[in-house]
């Protein structure tokens, strides 16, 4: 963990830098909090799966809510604390939403460490949860199974996400049949295998990239039959093509 890991644990507004590769300790908060990455990829995990957040995403955890996290790059954090009377108006669990024009001046002014007038640090708050209620939902989360039978499957592909088996080939692997875990990947995971194995890959891609690969190494690497194939799924997901994101990650970085 590096010398600044402690800054997401603590019980203000803040902003520290982490190394690649830091990460934080399962831990719970009595508060709830905003974390938004303005630099770098910020990966939060709890036993229902992983969120992962690009510099254009913003991560919430729910007060009481186990979680721990992984910073992919240099990557700056910005934490804003959320009361629990404010959480009332947000998710019960960790969720990953799109960061507007306004929410980011919103979390770069609470973290900036500037003087603000009395109240004026609740009424950006109450901003925030605003602007949150209305963007809804972003796709970089990965469920994870209870179901022992979808856990090996999803275990094989956590190793290797560029495993080209199809469910049947897993499900042979694993000793359950393409049926059985093609249902499962509906009931327990709300997405079919296809969707589930696309996000897993566009997670690792997303940190890939911030650590330099080229786009078409990482297509390749992460098992898409071809470029073309991997910007477009990059793209519904994220909300912009890999070439452009890590554009920007450059400009971050200067």
């Amino acid at each position: 963990m590096g010398p600044d890991s402690h800054l997401l644990t603590a019980t203000d507004d803040k902003r520290g830098w982490l190394a690649h590769g830091d990460g934080v300790a399962p831990h719970r908060h009595a508060d709830g909090q905003l974390l938004y990455p303005s630099a770098g990829v910020l990966a939060t995990t709890t036993e229902r799966g992983t969120w992962v957040a690009p510099p254009n995403r913003v991560v919430w955890t729910p007060p009481g809510f186990e979680h721990g996290h992984r910073a992919y790059g240099q990557t700056d954090v910005r934490v804003v604390e959320m009361a629990r009377g404010l959480c009332a108006s947000l998710p019960d669990r960790p969720m990953v939403f799109s960061v507007s024009p306004l929410l980011r001046e919103v979390l770069l002014v609470l973290t900036g460490g500037r003087a603000l007038r009395p109240g004026a640090r609740d009424r950006l708050r109450e901003v925030a949860v605003d602007e949150l209620a209305d963007l809804g939902e972003e796709d970089l989360y990965l469920p994870e199974p209870a179901d022992d039978r979808l856990r090996a499957v999803t275990g094989l592909l956590h190793a290797d996400p560029a495993n080209p088996s199809t469910l049947a080939q897993l499900g042979r692997t694993v000793g359950a049949s393409e049926r059985t875990l093609s249902r499962l990947f509906r009931t327990e995971l709300g997405m079919s295998f296809h969707r589930w194995r696309s996000l897993l890959r566009v997670q690792h891609a997303l940190v890939r990239l911030v650590e330099g690969d080229a786009v078409i190494d990482t297509a390749t690497r992460l098992g898409w039959a071809n470029p073309t194939s991997f910007i477009e799924a990059f793209t519904a997901v994220v909300g912009q093509t890999p070439g452009r994101y890590q554009a920007e990650l450059r400009r971050g970085d200067r």
